[in-house]
């Protein structure tokens, strides 16, 4: 069966989105939240209603065949799902869409497509699945002497092209989406087990250049954890990294380019470690009367070397948005899976860490615990969140997240100043109060990642500078108080400020050097990470 396209304007493809029952229940709680009767709604325009600028540029008759200018593409690849690229999707604009956009069917190809834009002056975009929530795939050419725009999407190199069952590895193309990489891995009863909630609209390659983080909660969750060894294409030529379990062969080349977003070269194939497929679970939910005593537990269950697959908590009021909780209690989602052996030792473990802190099972665990109850709840609400975006934000309902990670030591210190700092800049911006809510994603011995998630009541037309009086806010507060600006959803352009607050600054100069030696014209994703080069901005 042929999938439809993915959207140019919202979640996942042409077709698909909430339906009424489930937008009804995502828009229940705001107008009490915010003590309103109703929303200014704003249509977003359709595609033949959206005007774009001629292209400055044409592919050479040997790249033509691969690439197009019509208005889809142009426009569905100018953004990502930031709520900044939502707010300017809903009102048209689309001034930095790109000129051309290249579909590479293999590496050539691909080489092909960085000399181009080499001897064209162009900069050039590698584009995934599109899903990046911090400004890290839009062409912005201002203040730079780049002529034109072209994006590279990788679609077409979506292939797992060698298995090897004896050390549980593939060789794959980095253009392939989650549930096709998937699917080849099944017959072979083996799965990467990288689940990020993005899994069915990213790809491979922007899982590296990313380093996303899956949905499991601990051990193996971060994709550096799964990558063996990497092929890149570079405008300075390509490489090929050695496949190897492990090395203390000097720094990493496979570390330079993990988290690279994009600016040093274009991520083509990888050897990836996998995992046969689980056959073994056990989970459930368990109540606590509030979050920070939640908190006590769950570091007592990754201080216990237990590593379970989901090891969520939600605060009362995140439990009860989600319909995982009725707002009195904190919710922890448990889980655990394996392949290899039963699991009742490990949860039951798990569940007397819950007891020594007063947590409460909400029912016996079950191997289909996590989809069951409380958990279950939330499980299709996590799923079911991207969706509700582009519903909420026609409405000017800015509803955000920003994630971190901080030492078990300073959390609760930690999240109360980023909680309270996020408060007041919504009310600070729009006049009125909103909610800041938080749940962990991933736990580790030393500490958690605390995943904010704010709404307020905005104002079309003042959108994006509301929505950024509360972004920056909260960023100033994650770093002053000693977290991450990002735990695993990237830098990009958004949090590039911070960015460059947190890295040590001579850190900063080696990877404008490295950039420099792989890329001296600064073609690749100008302005993630670091600036652009000397030679590619305009002069004054």
């Amino acid at each position: 069966m042929t999938q439809g396209r993915l959207k140019h304007f919202g979640w996942g493809r042409e077709g698909e989105g909430l339906t009424a029952e489930e937008e009804a229940a995502a828009l229940d709680r705001y107008p009490r939240l915010f003590k309103v009767e109703h929303f200014d709604e704003v249509t977003p325009p359709l595609l033949s209603e959206i005007e774009l600028r001629r292209p400055r540029l044409a592919p050479p008759a040997a790249l033509a065949p691969f690439c197009s200018s019509e208005t889809y593409d142009r426009v569905a690849h100018t953004y990502g799902k930031s709520f900044s690229d939502y707010v300017r999707g809903l009102h048209g604009q689309y001034d930095n869409a790109p000129d051309v956009v290249a579909y590479p069917r293999n590496e050539a190809e691909t080489a092909a497509v960085l000399d181009w834009a080499g001897s064209s002056q162009a900069a050039l975009t590698p584009f995934g699945g599109g899903s990046s929530v911090v400004g890290g795939v839009e062409p912005q050419l201002d203040g730079t002497a780049y002529k034109a725009a072209i994006t590279l999407d990788l679609r077409h190199l979506n292939r797992v092209l060698e298995i090897d069952r004896t050390s549980r590895a593939a060789r794959i193309e980095a253009g392939i989406f989650g549930p096709a990489l998937e699917a080849q891995l099944r017959p072979h009863e083996l799965t990467l087990r990288h689940f990020p909630q993005s899994f069915e609209f990213s790809t491979l390659g922007g899982w590296i250049a990313t380093r996303s983080g899956g949905h499991f909660a601990s051990l193996y969750t971060h994709i550096d954890d799964f990558v063996e060894s990497l092929r890149v294409v570079t405008p300075c030529g390509s490489l090929e990294t050695r496949r190897l379990p492990g090395s203390g062969a000097g720094p990493s080349p496979d570390r330079l380019f993990i988290g690279s977003e994009g600016i040093l070269g274009v991520i083509t194939e990888a050897w990836m470690r996998l995992q046969d497929r689980p056959r073994f679970r056990a989970g459930g939910a368990v109540r606590f009367a509030d979050f920070f005593t939640a908190a006590r537990a769950v570091k007592a269950i990754a201080q216990a070397g237990l590593y379970p697959a989901n090891c969520r908590i939600l605060d009362p009021q995140e439990a009860h948005n989600t319909g995982a909780g009725d707002g009195t209690a904190a919710i922890l989602v448990l889980a655990f899976e394996c392949a290899d052996h039963p699991l009742e030792a490990w949860m039951n473990r798990a569940l007397e860490c819950c007891a020594e802190h007063g947590g409460t099972p909400e029912q016996a665990s079950s191997a289909d615990g996590h989809r069951e109850g409380a958990a279950g709840l939330w499980r299709n609400a996590f799923i079911r969140m991207p969706y509700a975006r582009e519903r909420l934000v026609r409405r000017a309902i800015i509803a955000d997240t920003f994630e971190t990670a901080i030492t078990w030591e300073r959390f609760e210190t930690f999240h109360d100043k980023v909680k309270t700092a996020t408060e007041a800049a919504i009310r600070d911006a729009t006049g009125r109060p909103g909610q800041v809510t938080c749940r962990f994603t991933h736990v580790y011995p030393d500490g958690p990642a605390p995943y904010f998630t704010f709404h307020a009541l905005g104002r079309h037309g003042d959108l994006l500078s509301q929505w950024r009086t509360i972004k920056n806010a909260a960023s100033q507060a994650l770093i002053a108080a000693g977290g991450t600006i990002t735990h695993h959803h990237a830098v990009g352009r958004d949090h590039r400020p911070w960015y460059d607050k947190e890295r040590p600054e001579l850190f900063a100069g080696a990877l404008r050097a490295a950039k420099g030696a792989l890329d001296p014209q600064g073609l690749l994703n100008p302005g993630v990470l670091v600036d652009p080069c000397d030679s590619a901005r305009r002069p004054a």
